[in-house]
């Protein structure tokens, strides 16, 4: 056996003593953490390495546990045996109490709910976006990020999620990460936060250290987190909204944070942006950033009606049509197909939200359009791409991979405007691209099936979720025809 932890990012080498004067126990300190690693065998150092070597007959146990928790290490091999035991137990009671359909695609529905749970930061609720930094999207490329942090932008797609598989307690309790987090910022909702609640996330690049296959830059922080993007107000809302779809109740709390996210959507959609993909680039009119307007604008007046406050619903209805009117007029090209944004005729994959959000009716000619271009279009061997990086002023070099939650978002999208055939083929072959644990990371290179950049990726479960359980819907309702 042979540990050798480092602290601050391979910045501090570990100092190891023996906790209790014995040694089946060391203790390895740096960086302000403590590391406690426990064995039935002797444990020795050699500078910051720890190790232990014995020799293991047939039908005999050992056992070696590093902990860094409050709770007290296995004593012993049967202990050991028994905790592995227990926690098989509670993550399977877990998934039981899920509220899943009884369909095929039930064990990616099950792993993607676990990854889900798994990063969820239990003393706030929050979902972190992966549990890594810096695993590159290109292969030896830059574009590396720091994506253990909670988005706001994920919100509504994450409660959703939850609620459809009936696990109301970490919908709730993520929603309420999101509603302090809002309440606190007032109209300057940031796009992500610490999963701590945190604000400031500066980035830092790590010139000693080497990413996955040599990727460099590794980074910590994330820098877009001071952006303005303007699809966090209608996340936010569309947060609250999903949360009081649940209950059927709003209070005051709640109201207030719906109206000052609302009034903030309403003062600042006429502006450019960075867009849902936090472009790096000069600020755009990007039409997806319009349409989460919009949301916020539907949203809040959907919530006014039960609020009972008629005069604030039929403002924001007025105000949802208007920046629906501007987003036709100006972001739709000579096919009837929207773009990117007002000044391109460039695809976006995110547009693909707009017949899920009800921007447009499934059955509008411009939202098949739209759907069908991104599908013959935005793809490579079916797998779709945010956007043309030749195209697209991202502030970056280098290619990308397709991302998954885009391919994802296309097949709910061809289920919702009726092209379920099309949708269940692409679903087919995105759940035949799963990692052998059924997990996801962004990306998937569209030759290889290799997975890229930060992994698991909550985004990618959530959109997995919901892609499939648009086809259950869609075939319930085709069995019952």
């Amino acid at each position: 056996m042979e540990c050798a932890p480092v602290f601050d990012y391979g910045r501090e080498p570990a100092h190891w003593t023996y906790p209790d004067g014995g040694y089946r126990a060391a203790r390895a300190t740096g960086g302000g953490t403590d590391l406690l690693l426990t064995t039935d065998t002797n444990i020795g150092f050699e500078g910051s390495l720890a190790t232990s070597r014995t020799l293991l007959k047939e039908g005999e146990w050992r056992y070696v546990a590093l902990s860094w928790s409050e709770h007290a290490p296995p004593a012993d091999v049967d202990e050991a045996l028994e905790r592995l035991t227990w926690t098989e137990h509670h993550w399977r009671h877990w998934l039981d109490r899920g509220d899943f359909p009884d369909h095929r695609w039930l064990p990616y529905l099950q792993r993607s709910a676990l990854t889900l749970k798994g990063l969820t930061f239990a003393p706030t609720g929050a979902i972190a976006a992966a549990a890594t930094t810096s695993l590159p999207e290109t292969p030896g490329g830059g574009r590396n990020w720091d994506y253990r942090y909670s988005w706001i932008r994920d919100s509504a797609l994450a409660l959703w999620a939850l609620y459809a598989l009936g696990f109301d307690w970490e919908a709730n309790d993520f929603f309420y990460f999101v509603a302090e987090a809002a309440e606190a910022a007032g109209g300057h909702l940031q796009i992500m936060y610490g999963v701590d609640g945190r604000s400031t996330l500066d980035e830092e690049v790590l010139p000693h250290l080497d990413g996955y296959e040599g990727a460099y830059p590794v980074r910590i922080g994330n820098g877009a987190y001071d952006q303005a993007q303007h699809d966090v107000w209608g996340a936010a809302v569309g947060a609250i909204y999903q949360y009081v779809r649940s209950r059927d109740r709003l209070d005051d709390r709640l109201w207030s944070i719906v109206v000052t996210q609302v009034e903030a959507a309403l003062e600042h959609w006429r502006g450019p942006g960075r867009g849902p993909w936090e472009v790096r680039g000069e600020p755009q009119h990007f039409t997806t950033s319009k349409i989460a307007c919009w949301l916020a604008a539907d949203r809040g007046a959907r919530l006014a009606v039960l609020r009972g406050d008629a005069k604030r619903e039929d403002r924001w209805r007025r105000a949802a049509e208007e920046i629906r009117e501007d987003v036709l007029a100006h972001a739709v090209d000579d096919r009837g197909v929207l773009c990117q944004h007002y000044a391109t005729t460039g695809l976006d994959a995110s547009l693909l939200l707009m017949p899920i959000v009800g921007f447009l009716s499934p059955d509008d000619p411009r939202c098949r359009a739209t759907v069908l271009a991104i599908a013959d279009e935005l793809t490579q061997d079916d797998l779709v791409l945010r956007y043309l990086v030749e195209d697209t002023d991202d502030g970056l070099s280098g290619e990308e991979g397709t991302f998954t939650i885009c391919s994802f978002a296309l097949v709910s999208a061809l289920a919702v405007i009726g092209e379920v055939d099309r949708a269940t083929a692409l679903c087919e072959k995105l759940l035949s691209s799963a990692s052998s644990l059924h997990l996801y990371a962004e990306e998937i290179d569209p030759h290889s099936g290799r997975h890229l950049g930060n992994f698991p990726q909550a985004f990618t479960h959530l959109g997995l979720i919901q892609a499939v359980m648009n086809i259950v819907r869609a075939e319930r309702r085709a069995a019952r025809r």
